[in-house]
């Protein structure tokens, strides 16, 4: 387990600093100059040139690329992702005052979309070739195929503005604030989001939970007397959800990619809304810390499924 741990973490620093390189050169060769976006037009027509090679050398702009990711990647190294464009503050203290709403976004989507995969994919499952059975496979394709900002906006429309039941934006209402009320602004973005990865979800509980029902202990239990549930719950139930470790793992960068989209729609204060506004104003060490965030989320939460797939199944050795 040390070795395959080991391998695993020098693999992912390599891959990490490939990724690296490629999302820094992809940044710095986005059209547009930051600096024309920052400067006024009265202090660049005053300034000239001149100016601007100022502006340029004081933002880091006028030295080399490979200067310029070596400097980065050192100092990076050291917990320092540089200073924000835009609002002049360290990047890291920006991420992390949006990382709050994306985390409460995703944990709370993440929770109903578990809760409602599995109990649609039991029931699914337990009533094969049923009507319930087809319209649950019918209900899980519709969520996948569906986009989530597209049925972001229908809630929107249904909920916020014609039934008026929850509030269409933000994370709390001006002047307000309080546990209630930002659950109350939590409710949709979440719902949707949960929606759109309980479809998945649901496939791999049906096809794991008919698989395990039709493996001999389960004939051996209910041969020696066990109750139909105590068999559902505690026995093929339980072994059908172990390959769902993986899957959640996996899907948490691919929630976060949600999270983008619907924090925009739902105007919700968290890293997605950031990324977004800070692509659009060319804020390249914002857009350079995201990207870096994603890149470590993807590789951490791929080790995270090995491991805890090994641990969930003492059949499986990770060497």
């Amino acid at each position: 387990m040390l070795s395959y741990l080991l391998r695993r973490l020098l693999t992912g620093a390599a891959v990490f600093l490939l990724i690296s390189v490629g999302v820094f050169l992809l940044v710095r060769a986005a059209p547009g100059d930051p600096v024309l976006m920052m400067v006024d037009p009265e202090q660049l027509a005053a300034g000239g040139p001149a100016f601007l090679a100022a502006k340029r050398a004081e933002l880091g702009l006028d030295q080399p690329l490979p200067v310029t990711y070596g400097i980065w990647l050192r100092d990076a190294l050291g917990g320092d992702l540089g200073y924000s464009f835009v609002s002049r503050r360290p990047v890291a203290e920006v991420l992390g005052e949006r990382m709050g709403p994306t985390v409460l976004l995703m944990g709370t989507a993440l929770a109903i979309g578990l809760v409602l995969a599995v109990a649609a994919g039991t029931v699914a499952a337990t009533r094969r070739n049923t009507a319930i059975d087809y319209a649950t496979t019918v209900a899980s394709l519709g969520t996948v195929s569906v986009p989530s900002f597209f049925l972001g906006i229908a809630t929107i429309y249904l909920f916020s503005l014609k039934l008026g039941w929850t509030p269409s934006s933000g994370m709390s209402t001006p002047g307000g604030g309080g546990a209630a009320d930002v659950s109350a602004h939590l409710v949709l973005p979440a719902a949707v989001l949960g929606l759109s990865i309980a479809g998945p979800f649901t496939r791999y509980v049906r096809a794991g939970l008919l698989a395990e029902l039709g493996a001999d202990y389960v004939r051996t239990a209910e041969a020696k007397g066990a109750g139909p549930a105590r068999v559902l719950v505690r026995h093929a139930l339980r072994n059908a959800l172990v390959p769902l470790v993986t899957v959640v793992m996996i899907s948490v960068p691919q929630l976060l990619a949600g999270a983008v989209a619907l924090e925009q729609v739902f105007s919700w204060p968290g890293m997605g809304q950031l990324a977004v506004s800070s692509v659009g104003m060319l804020d390249y060490p914002v857009v350079i810390g995201f990207a870096m965030f994603v890149a470590l989320l993807v590789l951490v939460c791929n080790l995270a499924a090995d491991l805890l797939y090994a641990a969930a199944d003492p059949r499986i050795s990770l060497s």
